[in-house]
């Protein structure tokens, strides 16, 4: 294992930048890790080994030149399947869409080769990304680099995967229902799902719009906040084919400012359990943050179950008629993941013009009260999800004498969709199997940079990456 696999990507480009590095070197680095690694965790389906050492000799004669470099210069990046990069595979993890090749860069990937990132190549998801594992009948299941019998999660699985096992030094992932920050959490990386429109979603299949503009968006994925800050800097900003785009600068507040911030948590959202280690990673993270000097406070916002019921009305409900039709004739094609999630929706009726209009308000009323309450309490830490990366196949889990099914374990994230708040994982405890476990910093609407400070504090004082055991 070579130690440049687990330099952070500030200190990468930094080490470019400073000639100590060389991108050829570290690329092969990269490339070899992959090669090793992969077969075990199938975390890339798709490694573009030609480009990436091409564009490595070319960012070289730039640095040997003495002319100007991006802040990424050099540093080897992964892409989630479902965003587009040229002649990279498009496919979403489904059958429908096997051999599909990017015809151009979706405005993120284009973002972070202008800032000098050398794309590796592309990772792995369930299909059309509805589920919290990584697995489908085009490229099979990604395993957790903490143990290859457990999921890495979704459903961009096969990021958090490459990036926690030192095969690339970070990426971007997409987020419906905690597809970003489950995946960091199971795997003990940090990510960042940001308010709808604050980083563009053009050039993600299925393409975010309409409800579902309400609910997904892209977001960095990083073994530590420092990184997740720089490619938020490079990633963010308003493109015409995003919906929810907004003009909105950076703004990073200074240190006084954070600690000025009240800091509301709760162990629990008195519905769905959480283990015994996940309440004290909640606790570790609150203490670090008062020894620093903020206020920290119990607090839970009221509505939190609404936002559930209303979250799968757009996800499940809506989303479950979409893709019924498009999936229709098409069931031996299917994957098993995919095909259980049509039948839990099936369960319910399809929504009516009414009901729909119906759902969508409600959501808009239940964010206004909600975002009142966060007044007072402008940061939230809470849990990411009920239990740490579950085996293969697991649908349901004891937790504190009471059964978790599958679908609920996740509701810690699922209601910041609904609500569009900037969320971010950081690892901060581990289960008595040694597995990672991630608390979530949620903030309000547009306020990623409070966010990502306040994330950076929690890892300083309460926890961090660790390389995992298995790789």
């Amino acid at each position: 294992m070579s130690d440049l696999n687990f330099l952070s990507a500030t200190a990468m480009a930094e080490q470019i930048w400073l000639r100590q590095l060389s991108p050829v070197e570290l690329v092969d680095a990269h490339l070899a890790r992959i090669e090793r690694v992969n077969p075990k965790l199938n975390a890339f389906i798709h490694v573009s080994e030609e480009s990436a050492r091409a564009e490595a000799v070319a960012g070289e004669r730039t640095v040997s030149a003495g002319d100007s470099v991006g802040p990424l210069h050099g540093v080897p990046i992964s892409i989630k399947s479902s965003l587009e990069v040229t002649g990279m595979p498009f496919e979403a993890g489904s059958k429908l869409r096997a051999g599909v090749r990017g015809k151009e860069d979706a405005v993120l990937v284009s973002r972070l080769r202008k800032a000098g990132a050398i794309v590796l190549g592309v990772t792995n998801t369930p299909e059309l990304l509805m589920a919290w594992e990584s697995d489908n009948l085009l490229y099979g299941r990604t395993n957790n680099p903490w143990d290859l019998s457990r999921t890495a999660g979704g459903s961009s699985g096969g990021e958090a995967a490459a990036i926690a096992s030192g095969c690339s030094a970070g990426g971007v992932g997409s987020d419906g229902g905690g597809s970003i920050r489950e995946p960091a959490h199971f795997c003990g990386i940090c990510g960042l799902k940001p308010t709808p429109g604050r980083i563009p979603t053009t050039g993600h299949y299925p393409v975010s719009a309409g409800p579902f503009a309400l609910l997904g968006v892209v977001g960095p994925m990083a073994r530590n906040v420092g990184d997740l800050k720089l490619l938020f800097e490079v990633v963010q900003g308003p493109d015409d084919g995003d919906a929810q785009s907004a003009p909105v600068s950076l703004r990073w507040p200074d240190f006084k400012t954070v600690k000025n911030i009240r800091v509301g948590y709760f162990e629990d959202d008195d519905r769905t359990p959480v283990t015994p280690e996940t309440r004290a990673a909640i606790r570790t993270a609150t203490e670090g943050l008062r020894r620093t000097g903020f206020t920290v406070e119990p607090f839970r916002p009221q509505g939190l179950e609404s936002a559930r019921k209303l979250w799968w009305q757009f996800f499940g409900v809506a989303g479950g008629m979409m893709l019924g039709s498009m999936l229709a004739g098409h069931e031996p094609d299917t994957s098993p993941i995919l095909l259980q999630f049509l039948e839990r929706v099936k369960q319910e009726p399809a929504h009516t013009g009414e009901s729909l209009l119906n759902a969508w308000i409600q959501r808009d009323l239940l964010r206004t009260e909600i975002l009142k309450e966060m007044r007072e309490f402008p940061i939230l830490l809470c849990p990411v999800a009920a239990i740490p990366a579950f085996k293969h196949g697991e649908r349901s889990w004891q937790v504190e004498g009471k059964t978790v099914e599958y679908l609920d374990a996740w509701s810690y994230c699922e209601w910041f969709n609904l609500l569009g708040n900037p969320a971010a994982v950081v690892p901060v405890g581990k289960s008595p199997e040694g597995l990672p476990i991630g608390v979530q910093i949620v903030g309000r609407p547009w306020e990623e940079e409070m966010v990502l400070s306040i994330a950076e504090v929690v890892e300083k004082e309460a926890g961090g990456w660790r390389i995992p055991q298995t790789t």
